[in-house]
This record gives structure tokens, C-alpha cells and sequence, in this order.
């Protein structure tokens, strides 16, 4: 994840609603000139701070990775034990996905933005890669069996359900005790 440079607080309000209107209505649905008006900030400020509307996608997708790994950093240090750290992102979910309704961000950045040039596209990416590695370090800690297949089958829970959490389908708890699951078997027995 890129460094965070620090903000003006124009540029933080540029960015603020940007976030809010590029995951509501969708990145390409919305303009400068919006998120200007939203921000209270001429289009030249705008311009001025982030240089251009594919900047600011990747300025606010680069503050939505840095609050979702702090979160995810909290469940994981909350842990008691290093094979209930394995599950911890999917704890982050819960807490994350109340204010989230619309799915993930980087999900729909990724789709939105096809060209792996993209600095935005490159976050989204990279936030999905930190996660996968991150259930592997996680599982390696735990003295987990095969961590590398584990955090890919974690991964694809989790973004499973980040995927439907829009549509009217609870598919989270299933799916985190489903990952539970899969860590218990790959546990070693004293941890189980």
C-alpha cells in the first residue's frame, strides 16, 4: 500500500466525497465537477491536490485499504490464540460490512477499472494480494497444514461473501464458519 502523504483539509474533504459518491454511484458515473460540488472545492483545487480523476480513485481507494487493514490488523491483535487469528479478517468483515452495504470497494474499482495500468487498479489488486498473504502468514504462525492452499481457499470465502453482500443473502456467517472450519482440520491436534 502507498504511503499516506499527509492532507490538506480541502484534499481530505476531496477525497471524503469521493469515497462517498464513487462507491455509491460507481467510479466512472461520477465526475470532477460532482465531487467538487460535494467537497465544496473548485475544480481547480481539486485538480490542483490530486492532479487528475484517476489519482483521486486511487487517493481514495489508497485511504479505504489503509482503514481496512488497521481494522483487520485490530481482529487479528485481538486474538487469543494463533489459530483463532487465521479467521480474524472475517471478524473485521462483520464490523466493516455495517457501514459498507454496497460490497467491496476494491471488487467493484476492479471491475470498473479493467487496465492493470491503472493506479487505482493496481491498490484494488494489491489489497486482494495483502489479504491472501496475510491468511498465510496467519496460518503458518498457527502450524497450519498446506497455509498456502488454506489462505487461498480463505480468500475465497472471504471475497465470496464480499461478493454477495449486496444481494439478500446472509452468506457471511456461513462462510466464516466455514473458514473455521477449514482451520480447525488444517490445525495442528494440541490446537484444536
Amino acid at each position: 500500500m502507498p504511503e499516506a502523504q499527509p492532507m490538506t483539509p480541502a484534499g481530505r474533504r476531496i477525497v471524503e466525497a469521493a469515497e462517498e459518491l464513487f462507491y455509491n454511484r460507481g467510479i466512472t458515473a461520477v465526475g470532477v465537477d460532482l465531487i467538487a460540488e460535494h467537497s465544496g472545492v473548485t475544480k481547480r483545487t481539486l485538480y490542483n491536490r490530486f492532479g487528475s480523476k484517476d489519482r483521486l480513485v486511487a487517493a481514495y481507494l489508497a485511504e479505504r485499504d489503509r482503514r481496512w487493514r488497521s481494522l483487520v490488523r485490530a481482529a487479528v491483535d485481538a486474538c487469543d490464540s494463533p489459530v483463532e487469528a487465521v479467521t480474524a479478517p472475517f471478524d473485521a468483515l462483520a464490523t466493516w460490512s455495517g457501514a459498507n452495504a454496497r460490497g467491496c470497494a476494491f471488487i467493484n474499482a476492479l471491475a470498473e477499472l479493467p487496465d492493470p495500468s491503472h493506479p487505482a487498479h493496481r491498490i484494488a489488486a494489491d489489497q486482494k494480494l495483502w489479504l491472501l498473504n496475510l491468511f498465510g502468514e496467519l496460518a503458518t504462525a498457527a502450524g497450519c497444514s498446506g497455509p498456502a492452499v488454506l489462505a487461498t481457499r480463505l480468500l475465497v470465502l472471504h471475497e465470496g461473501a464480499l461478493a454477495t453482500q449486496p444481494l439478500p443473502l446472509d452468506t457471511l456467517p456461513a462462510s466464516t464458519d466455514l473458514a473455521r472450519a477449514l482451520v480447525r482440520a488444517c490445525a495442528p491436534e494440541r490446537s484444536r
